[in-house]
């Protein structure tokens, strides 16, 4: 194995695009088969990049979320096919935004004041994994500022369902691929169901039998000092600069099964790991079955909802149960099958159940899309490259 290629390229990362701070871990059958770190941690650039530092991962955390419901689905305490409203009653009667435009970005959001119509077709659960729900993913939108206010900032996960629920969908739900805050939807669910907050349920199914720690919706005051410094790119004039707001934690309480979660590297490969490795970790504890790893990373999507997706420039994917999934093996040095999430700020990660290889990377720039077009598919094509697997 010759990683120099891909070190350098890390290494290049800062002068190329930024990059201030980064950490790449690659394990292949439990086994770290390459850990880089390059930079700093803080703004003033005098702490170099460690292991202890924790990273807002964004929707990466959504990959543990679908891990957390495809655990229900086994248990056979969920079903993909139940609809929404079994489990959150507020979701049973949607309004559905006529003429929005897919094709327009930024998505100028529906409002309650926008032509709505009612929806023909009950919300799914498979639908709220695979963004076919026709939820938007307005964070701003009226109901959630008004639950803000009225709550005094201390809604939980819970109770923010309502206001969600108020949001009118972009489409009807099942026709169109839309990313959206399906997968904040289905944390409730899991509340409802296992009649816990939705961090206990994966610290007690997910993060401690695999020996995972320090995977936060909100850090703790005495570890705040740990968390990478984060800058946004600006669109317009592309400078790069600190920025510190985080507004996926819609409250002091709210936990987002879709973008929430803080944590080191370490803690989350952990995860990935066992998701390469059939669902067993590297400790032997199992969290998933093998054939609940390959319903989350086939593709859901028919052509219309594929043409949605392809918008998100992820070449050679489709789409799975809340993960990119690779269909074309032209595009990509790594197999069919191979799956995964990104983050907003920059995380990346990669599953492999072909090679049992897993690769997570974070930074913190939001905003950079070079980030999914360039520098992801770079470091995969790389590893696989090193690896001797392309």
């Amino acid at each position: 194995m010759d990683f120099s290629k891909l070190t350098a390229y890390l290494d290049s990362l800062e002068q190329t695009y930024e990059v201030h701070g980064l950490d790449c871990k690659i394990l292949r059958g439990h086994l770290t088969v390459y850990r880089h770190m390059a930079g700093h941690r803080d703004y003033a650039k005098r702490e170099p990049v460690s292991e202890h530092d924790l990273y807002d991962v964004y929707s990466c955390t959504k990959v543990i979320t679908m891990t957390a419901v495809m655990q229900l689905v086994e248990q056979g305490r969920l079903s993909l096919d139940d609809p929404l409203s079994r489990y959150l009653p507020e979701f049973s009667e949607m309004q559905v935004a006529k003429g929005f435009r897919f094709v327009d970005w930024p998505f100028a959001w529906p409002t309650l004041s926008s032509p709505l119509v009612p929806a023909r077709n009950p919300i799914l659960i498979h639908q709220l994994m695979s963004m076919t729900a026709g939820l938007s993913y307005d964070v701003l939108s009226e109901p959630i500022r008004k639950m803000q206010r009225e709550s005094g900032n201390r809604a939980s996960t819970r109770d923010m369902m309502k206001a969600i629920a108020r949001m009118p969908l972009i489409c009807e739900p099942g026709t169109r691929y839309s990313y959206g805050l399906g997968h904040d939807v289905l944390a409730a669910v899991i509340e409802v169901i296992d009649g816990e907050p939705f961090s206990r349920y994966l610290k007690k199914h997910v993060f401690d039998p695999l020996g995972a720690a320090d995977l936060y919706f909100h850090i703790p005051e005495r570890e705040a000092k740990r968390l990478s410094a984060q800058y946004r790119k600006d669109m317009d004039t592309g400078e790069v600069a600190p920025y510190g707001e985080m507004i996926y934690r819609l409250t002091d309480r709210y936990e987002s099964g879709g973008a929430g979660l803080a944590c080191p590297v370490d803690a989350y490969s952990l995860v990935l790991d066992a998701l390469a490795n059939g669902g067993v970790g590297a400790n032997g504890a199992r969290i998933l079955e093998p054939e609940s790893i390959a319903a989350m990373s086939q593709n859901r999507l028919n052509a219309q909802q594929m043409q949605d997706f392809s918008r998100a420039g992820k070449a050679g994917y489709g789409y799975g149960l809340g993960v990119r999934t690779l269909v074309d093996a032209a595009c990509s040095k790594s197999p069919v099958g191979e799956f995964g999430w990104d983050g907003a700020a920059g995380a990346y990660a990669l599953v492999d159940p072909v090679n049992r290889l897993s690769i997570f990377y974070a930074h913190e720039i939001i905003g950079m899309n070079a980030a999914y077009s360039e520098i992801h598919p770079t470091i995969r094509d790389l590893a696989y490259e090193a690896l001797e697997l392309a």
